[in-house]
């Protein structure tokens, strides 16, 4: 894809007088030589996956290391209660959250958005909305074109690999995606979308990738909820007018650099952090 920055796909949708959607979805046709038909055709594909992975959820797997499984039927147990400090929005996107990082470690079918680590941040939030809202299925794949060019941008300007850029380049860009995508949801301008992408990763910077074992499981799964939810509360931000003080490229940049300046023993090594605490060590010798 082209973009590489957030303003320029800001810039064509008003020169062209298209939504942000509509400006990846012809940057994206024109890139794998598609029809618009066949590319939503695909994105629709992807977003039934994620569906799947969602309603194929079992409770009673657990991942070969027993670090994964059943706190997705844990929290789904807690939204049926009534007596809880959160609604029922937030509660469902915390438990498919779960659910969609469970089934990723439990090596079941799930969509990399934007990596298989940050798999429950965008599903979560968007199979919520479509639920919950009762829209059509076309709105939200529109609001994935709109996740994938945020992702675009933050791929083609940083980084999305925890590997690269820590955890702040999975969770926090998947948090952004999905931030910008709600934000198109409720009816949002370009300018509101942008800058809820930019409010999600300013609260990811500095996330570490610390995997206890070098699995994508603890604290990873769990990461996911705080993804989604911290998406929620950015797209509500910009929805409410509130702006970004810093550029949303600038925090982009921002992000690479900060990427560039965690030592390699907190990028997917498992050489510090959480990783080398007594539990986790407790952890690692069970497995062996």
């Amino acid at each position: 894809m082209s973009y590489k920055l957030l303003k320029d796909i800001v810039d064509d949708a008003e020169k062209n007088k298209l939504d942000f959607w509509q400006v990846i979805l012809n940057e994206s046709c024109r890139e794998s030589n598609m029809t618009e038909e066949e590319s939503f055709k695909q994105m629709t594909e992807m977003y039934a996956a994620m569906k799947e992975a969602d309603r194929c959820y079992d409770a009673d797997v657990r991942s070969a290391s027993g670090m994964a499984g059943g706190d997705g039927a844990l929290l789904e147990k807690f939204r049926l209660q009534h007596n809880r400090l959160i609604g029922d929005f937030l509660a469902k996107v915390m438990e498919k959250a779960v659910k969609m990082g469970e089934s990723n470690a439990c090596m079941k079918r799930i969509v990399a958005a934007p990596t298989a680590g940050s798999c429950g941040v965008i599903p979560a939030v968007l199979i919520t909305y479509e639920e919950t809202k009762k829209v059509s299925q076309d709105n939200i794949i529109r609001a994935l074109y709109v996740a994938g060019g945020i992702g675009e941008a933050i791929a083609e300007s940083a980084d999305i690999s925890g590997a690269k850029g820590g955890c702040q380049a999975e969770i926090g860009s998947a948090s952004a995606m999905a931030a910008g995508a709600l934000a198109y949801l409720e009816g949002g301008d370009n300018e509101a979308i942008i800058h809820a992408a930019a409010l999600a990763l300013k609260n990811m910077l500095g996330l570490t990738c610390d995997p206890v074992g070098g699995l994508v499981e603890v604290p990873c799964i769990k990461r996911n909820v705080s993804g989604a939810v911290n998406a929620i509360v950015s797209s509500s931000m910009a929805l409410a007018g509130i702006r970004s003080r810093i550029d949303p490229d600038e925090v982009i940049d921002s992000m690479r650099r900060i990427g560039s300046l965690i030592p390699e023993c907190l990028k997917e090594t498992s050489k510090e952090g959480l990783a080398l605490t007594q539990s986790a060590a407790g952890i690692i010798g069970q497995l062996r």
